[in-house]
């Protein structure tokens, strides 16, 4: 994952059974294919470099059965550890909070949901019929990018859409090659979880 030119675009596919999206970059080029794997008791997230899926670029496995707390490790296509990222359990009930590490486990990033109360009104008025399908243009989380010692750096924001299907990434701070690698990765297994819970 080099030269990535922001903001990026993620577009879930409504079409299938499976959970999995797009990523184009500011040109409109596809550079990612993003496919969860199904029914198995540990979660695997495989990260391809196109919707052909003609090469596995990553993969994202969850270190136990799901869980509350689970942390998410990034392995390249040479088995080589990148990184992780991790939900902070109870702080992430109010709102979402994912602290991503560097292959040494030192922690560089950290992704905030920006506001708790568009979270709830989106549950909310979603369990009320025909209702909940306009929550996708009601209501659109974001969520702010941070280095550890507090500098934003980029912002993940959920589009109008119905189903929640499309996320824009902006950047605008400075990241070494490394970190933009693990905030992508992280940003890629953050929104599969956060559009589960809702």
């Amino acid at each position: 994952m080099q030269d990535i030119q922001f903001p990026l675009t993620l577009t879930f596919k409504i079409s299938t059974f499976s959970n999995d999206f797009t990523v184009q970059d500011a040109n409109g080029r596809t550079i990612n294919y993003v496919k969860q794997k199904l029914f198995k008791f540990i979660e695997e997230v495989n990260v391809f470099s196109d919707e052909a899926r003609s090469e596995q670029l990553y993969t994202i496995n969850a270190n136990k059965w799901i869980d509350f707390s689970a942390s998410y490790s990034f392995t390249n296509q040479v088995g080589a550890q990148v990184g992780s990222v991790a939900r902070k359990g109870w702080s992430s009930l109010w709102k979402a909070r994912y602290e991503i590490f560097d292959e040494h486990k030192q922690q560089d990033l950290l992704i905030q949901e920006e506001n708790g109360w568009i979270k709830v009104a989106d549950g909310l008025l979603g369990e009320i019929p025909v209702l909940g399908m306009f929550t996708g243009y009601l209501f659109n989380p974001s969520y702010l990018i941070s280095k550890t010692n507090g500098d934003p750096v980029a912002r993940l924001e959920k589009q109008k859409s119905f189903f929640g299907r499309r996320f824009k990434v902006s950047k605008f701070g400075e990241l070494q090659p490394g970190e933009e690698e693990r905030m992508v990765l992280g940003l890629m297994m953050m929104i599969l979880l956060e559009r589960r819970r809702g």
